[in-house]
């Protein structure tokens, strides 16, 4: 079963997580530093629920985060994509796309190699009208990152939905219109 597209960029190929993508996320959520702001380490288990989370959310709505696998070999080195759980009627502060790589994966552009080709898909294919990207204000690769796409800060201290109520987030952004004007588009 095809949950949604697959998208390539140079050096990636982005896709909805299939069940063989299991070993690549387990070995995610063992990376402490890694985990350290996108909900800590957890269990094979745990991995397999945020997965199964990520794969739901295409079947439910349409969209989710993708895998994200190297061209040249293959192997899975994270996920990211638009993410919004509960969909529009849900309690997330906006229309997300974010981002979380494997350490081995990190400092070589991939994270914003994909998040450029995903936010040309929520806005081409979602009908997005802006996006943001929930960042702890601690986690400043992640800001440097969301910078570098154009976005800026919007909202400090934004505070999630249960059951992450308690860790509070820094929320950068930018319209359709800004992201279209960077790009040439």
């Amino acid at each position: 079963m095809i949950l949604g597209p697959t998208l390539t960029t140079a050096r990636l190929i982005l896709r909805p997580p299939q069940q063989d993508d299991i070993e690549g996320f387990a070995a995610m959520a063992r990376e402490e530093e890694t985990m350290r702001f996108i909900g800590g380490v957890t269990t094979r288990d745990g991995a397999w629920r945020t997965m199964a989370a990520l794969t739901g959310a295409w079947a439910l709505l349409g969209y989710s985060m993708f895998s994200v696998l190297r061209r040249d070999t293959g192997e899975w080195i994270g996920r990211l994509g638009p993410w919004r759980p509960g969909g529009e009627q849900g309690s997330w502060p906006g229309t997300e796309v974010g981002w979380g790589l494997k350490a081995s994966a990190m400092g070589q552009g991939f994270a914003a190699e994909g998040a450029a080709a995903a936010i040309d898909w929520a806005f081409d294919h979602l009908g997005w009208d802006d996006v943001i990207h929930c960042i702890d204000k601690n986690n400043t690769p992640s800001i440097a990152l969301a910078e570098r796409l154009g976005s800026t800060l919007q909202r400090e201290d934004v505070s999630l939905p249960a059951p992450f109520q308690d860790h509070l987030v820094d929320l950068y952004g930018q319209s359709k219109t800004q992201w279209r004007a960077r790009r040439g588009a």
